[in-house]
């Protein structure tokens, strides 16, 4: 987990990505009728908006809050570890599930009519299992170990320096 700022915003950037490209392209999948593989290339046209709106959310909101909530609920450093990133995890899904459908629907789906909050509001449902999913199963794991692997590699890298 990241210890510093800088660490931080690069644990944070990492998450979004993962988890913006994961459920671009499930929604995309969802609007043309299952998975094909023009997705994976059609995703990555809507990573950048989609990824500075989840980096911000992420940074200024729900992270903050998530944080707040889950250390209410656990003690870091004297509950297990597991918890608390559990707590942080389904709090960030649960909270940035709607905020991010929202600008998707905003964005990208015919929803300039009278219809806006009801096509939401289905956004939302049909993304929260596959958020949480995602987040959990996939996005989640991924991101941590490869951040921990980087961290580990870093240390070496300045340990070695520091015995030359």
């Amino acid at each position: 987990m990241p210890q510093t700022k800088k660490q931080e915003i690069v644990y944070t950037v990492m998450m979004v990505c993962v988890m913006v490209y994961g459920m671009v392209c499930y929604n995309i999948a969802l609007d043309v009728g299952g998975m094909q593989n023009f997705i994976f290339a059609a995703a990555l046209s809507e990573l950048p908006i989609m990824g500075v709106i989840g980096f911000l959310l992420d940074t200024f909101l729900v992270g903050p809050a998530a944080m707040r909530i889950a250390t209410g609920w656990f003690t870091p450093g004297k509950d297990k570890q597991v918890f608390l990133i559990m707590a942080i995890s389904c709090l960030s899904a649960w909270m940035m599930c709607p905020l991010m459908s929202f600008f998707a629907t905003l964005l990208f789906k015919d929803s300039h009519n009278a219809n806006f909050v009801a096509i939401w509001v289905q956004t939302t449902m049909l993304n929260y299992p596959a958020a949480f999913l995602w987040q959990l199963a996939a996005a989640g794991p991924l991101v941590r170990t490869v951040f921990g692997a980087g961290l580990r590699c870093i240390k070496k890298k300045q340990n070695a320096e520091t015995h030359c």
